[in-house]
């Protein structure tokens, strides 16, 4: 079988599911593998097995995944009647084959079945071409805010601050 038939076939058989407790050392390991992009302007792992179960307290998870792995993952999390979405994060391997809009397309049907009326979300100005990929799908951004002391960084950036009406 060739390498883009492959590719099809996994990406067909991959399925969308909440992760649990006994998800989060390959969450984790998914994430930090997955946000690799970002260290030429921030410093070390993007998140720990700790910080995974404290994102899982305020709200979830959702992972792709086919019989072999972790694919790719979003958070979602649900503030009064908006969504907050985070943490879009896809195996590099199986980046640039639809997966990232297809969590995309779930953690927005997770909202709408949540009544939510709007999804925010908050990406780093350094990350160049994600405005665009967001934007594509009907996000706006909305503002900016600084990134928190405690992260450092060996660029200067900020978060730049989406949204998108569900109404």
């Amino acid at each position: 079988m060739d390498e883009a038939a492959k590719s099809r076939r996994s990406r067909d058989d991959l399925g969308i599911r909440h992760a649990g407790p006994a998800d989060v050392e390959s969450l984790s390991a998914l994430i930090n593998v997955a946000f690799r992009v970002e260290l030429p302007f921030i410093d070390g792992d993007r998140i720990s097995p700790d910080g995974v179960r404290e994102y899982m307290k305020k709200g979830k998870f959702l992972i792709a995944e086919d019989s072999a792995d972790l694919a790719g993952c979003v958070y979602v999390e649900l503030r009064g009647n908006r969504g907050y979405l985070g943490l879009l994060g896809v195996e590099p391997r199986r980046q640039g084959t639809g997966l990232g809009r297809k969590l995309m397309a779930a953690a927005e049907s997770y909202f709408r079945e949540s009544g939510s009326v709007a999804i925010d979300l908050r990406i780093i100005s350094a990350r160049a071409p994600l405005p665009a990929f967001y934007r594509h799908l009907g996000y706006l951004e909305t503002s900016t805010a600084p990134i928190p002391p405690e992260v450092e960084t060996k660029v200067p950036c900020h978060y730049i601050e989406m949204s998108k009406s569900l109404c």
